[in-house]
């Protein structure tokens, strides 16, 4: 084999490794965000459970600001899964269903890894941003409600 020959391989084999690791993130926020939905679902159907019941104001308070942050983290989560159907990249099956038979052979030809990788990377870094905030939001929502049971053992 050539420089030139080697070269192109390890781009191909780099590009192919590049596509399956970033789909496979994507594949990992969406069942992370699916855990925490459930999660934070759970843990509102038990916050409704004593809602009618007759709690300290501070509790109220603690509870109300745990309820927010969870109902928050679920949008959050909701985006995450969210499928994302618009976009003019040229690079994803949204902008190709919009295409006919010929259009779509125009657009396969040459090499659209690369374009790929850096839609799908750009899905796969909003995903986990919205994630990383979610539990963010989900962890205080727990401090939240430690505060709210310790102000009702004072």
């Amino acid at each position: 084999m050539t420089a030139l020959t080697d070269t192109v391989s390890l781009i191909d084999m780099n590009l192919d490794t590049a596509y399956a690791a970033v789909v496979t993130e994507i594949g990992r926020t969406d069942n992370k965000s699916s855990l925490l939905l459930a999660f934070n679902g759970a843990v509102l159907a038990g916050l409704a459970s004593v809602a009618d019941h007759d709690l300290p104001p501070v509790t109220k308070v603690f509870g109300a600001l745990a309820v927010l942050a969870l109902g928050v983290a679920a949008v959050l989560l909701l985006l995450v899964v969210r499928p994302r159907l618009g976009g003019n990249d040229r690079a994803s099956f949204p902008y190709w269903a919009r295409l006919d038979d010929d259009e779509i052979r125009a657009c396969m030809d040459g090499d659209t890894r690369a374009a790929r990788i850096r839609v799908l990377s750009a899905i796969a870094v909003r995903k986990f941003t919205h994630l990383r905030r979610a539990v963010d939001l989900s962890l205080a929502a727990l401090a939240l409600l430690a505060l709210a049971a310790t102000s009702l053992a004072l």
